[in-house]
């Protein structure tokens, strides 16, 4: 089955998410990780974790999480040659230039801009048009 992979620490984001795959019909299966660790262990089955495979379609990263952050783990990721191809797309509060600049250097494909509590159904159903295309 095809999927996605979610990296992000809060839970309310998650299960923004999680509701809008349900409420638009993504039949991607979605895997959520807490932070980069718990996400490179799902990318490679690493420390016991069964591996997603195949491998996601596509990664929404969060860049502010603990142990290991977004920096941090696109960094990783961009390192290993099987994972170096994933498109990943950003989910950030951040505005800052240079927290563009540092992820757009490491290959990043895209921002969505949080808070991903989408104030109209237009708002959730661009954003879900967006990652649907993604997935195409």
């Amino acid at each position: 089955m095809r999927s996605v992979l979610l990296v992000e620490d809060d839970f309310f984001d998650t299960m923004t998410v999680k509701k809008s795959f349900e409420k638009f019909n993504i039949q991607h299966q979605l895997y959520t990780a807490f932070n980069g660790l718990e996400a490179l262990d799902l990318l490679l089955g690493t420390n016991g974790v069964e591996p997603i495979q195949p491998l996601p379609e596509v990664i929404l990263l969060d860049l502010n999480m603990p142990k290991m952050n977004g920096h941090e783990f696109l960094a990783e990721i961009r390192k290993h040659p099987e994972l170096s191809t994933i498109p990943v797309f950003i989910t950030t509060t951040s505005v800052l230039d240079v927290d563009r600049l540092n992820v757009q250097n490491l290959g990043v494909n895209g921002y969505i801009l949080k808070p991903l509590d989408f104030e109209t159904a237009a708002d959730m159903v661009d954003s879900m048009s967006l990652l649907e295309k993604l997935l195409k």
